[in-house]
């Protein structure tokens, strides 16, 4: 029977497979997105989904919790001060999962693995900074009108 046996074993031992997917989740927290192939996402997206409920916790067991999995000293204090209060009123869910095609050596599909927020936060700093630009802009030059096609 294969009860309870499910998992990615991503041709590795199950050392190298540990090793492997730690890094990735503390890949994950600390850059906010990573580019991956499909199944390496799909098999660290639970331990980076476990890891930020640890931080929602923000308790002292959860935190020496996360540092015994994470690589990292800082991946822990970015989990805890940044992304568990991010995600504090969200009930799971925190990583996305975008496809981007096969890989040009190998053919190998990849994807994009990132957490939620991080490319709204990026998008809406950049409307932000293009519509004061524009506003600047307009506001130079109220004597001429503008032309119209």
């Amino acid at each position: 029977m294969r009860h309870r046996k499910g998992g990615y074993k991503l041709q590795r031992s199950p050392s190298a497979r540990r090793a492997l997917l730690r890094g990735l989740t503390t890949s994950v927290i600390l850059h906010e997105r990573i580019e991956t192939t499909v199944t390496k996402a799909k098999a660290v997206r639970p331990s980076v989904e476990r890891m930020i409920t640890l931080a929602k916790r923000d308790t002292l067991h959860a935190r020496r919790q996360a540092a015994a999995y994470l690589f990292e000293p800082r991946a822990v204090r970015k989990l805890f001060d940044t992304l568990g209060p991010r995600f504090a009123d969200r009930q799971g869910g925190y990583t996305r999962i975008l496809r981007l095609g096969p890989r040009k050596g190998d053919g190998a599909e990849t994807a994009i693995l990132e957490l939620l927020g991080s490319s709204v936060e990026r998008t809406l700093a950049r409307k932000r900074s293009r519509r004061e630009s524009r506003m600047d802009r307009e506001s130079s030059g109220d004597d001429e009108p503008e032309a119209q096609s």
